[in-house]
């Protein structure tokens, strides 16, 4: 597993409770947030799984001008967000909140098979789901 999988565990369990209290603005954030990492970490699948809910929760999000996350890198309007955001939630203020929901950082990521399956279970579904999204993303 990759070290930067806990970067995007950070993002994706802060997307989780974000969902759980029913913040989805702030949910979108980290899911967002969560995508662009994905991109990094060549897991083009969660990327697309993270912008199908993203989508789901709002349908104008600036993401729906691109048909893939990593399309929507490369564009100005979007970098110009994504900076605003890693800025908001760098990687220390991330942990800090998830320090202040009682979440404790285990070694949870090492009981899955791939960073994929690990993503997965962090967004509550599997590896096919991902891959269902990403297909769908691919076609459109």
């Amino acid at each position: 597993m990759t070290a930067d999988i806990d970067l995007l565990a950070i993002y994706l369990h802060l997307a989780w409770a974000a969902a759980k209290r029913r913040r989805p603005l702030v949910q979108v954030r980290f899911l967002v947030l969560a995508a662009a990492v994905s991109v990094e970490l060549e897991l083009p699948e969660v990327a697309a799984f993270c912008r199908q809910r993203i989508l789901q929760e709002n349908s104008a999000h600036l993401l729906r001008r691109w048909s893939s996350v990593e399309q929507a890198l490369r564009e100005p309007d979007f970098q110009a967000l994504l900076q605003l955001l890693q800025r908001r939630y760098p990687r220390e203020r991330a942990e800090q909140l998830l320090e202040s929901i009682g979440w404790e950082r285990g070694q949870e990521q090492e009981t899955y098979g791939s960073d994929a399956e690990y993503a997965a279970s962090l967004l509550g579904t599997s590896v096919d789901e991902l891959r269902r999204a990403w297909r769908r993303q691919e076609e459109s």
